[in-house]
């Protein structure tokens, strides 16, 4: 590359930076939720208790198929042998056991959380439903003392029903 070829590269940089300004990032029609949509995050009871059930699910297989079902594991009996591999091996079984309980902790407190976020949320709709409902039946009790303007409210009696008091 010639110096002067160099020279036109920077400057044809440095004209596009001066510019405008480019974030680094997807167009908005690879992203999910963006354009014509409104963007908000959305998860319905079906979609947390769904979560819930698969981390349960994951959790009880890990439980079953990913431990070492050997009552004795081979590591423990080759380092009695004096083999080498056996220390390797008991070292593997541990890290794996440590790994396979964060795992497994994950998804057990993914399956709490999700069942816990369905409970509170149900809780919270019902709490608005209620709160909305009443709001509702408040409006009705002062639409049915409503009077158009310059007409009597016949919430109040009419002027014959003055007349019969006095």
């Amino acid at each position: 590359m010639a110096w002067d070829e160099w020279e036109q590269l920077k400057a044809s940089a440095a004209e596009r930076q001066s510019t405008r300004m480019q974030l680094n990032r997807l167009p908005d029609e690879d992203r999910p939720n963006t354009g014509t949509g409104p963007g908000d995050l959305k998860a319905g009871q079906e979609d947390l208790a769904r979560i819930g059930d698969e981390a349960y699910t994951l959790y009880n297989r890990l439980w079953d198929e990913a431990r070492p079902q050997d009552a004795e594991p081979a590591g423990p009996d080759l380092d009695r042998q004096g083999f080498a591999l056996g220390a390797a091996l008991k070292h593997v079984s541990t890290r794996w056991d440590k790994q396979l309980g964060s795992l497994m902790d994950a998804c057990a407190l993914i399956s709490n959380h999700m069942e816990f976020s369905n409970k509170v949320h149900t809780e919270d709709d019902t709490r608005i439903q209620r709160h909305v409902s009443s709001i509702h039946t408040l409006d009705q009790g002062f639409d049915e003392s409503y009077a158009p303007p310059g007409e009597r409210n016949e919430v109040y009696g009419t002027d014959d029903d003055k007349d019969k008091k006095d």
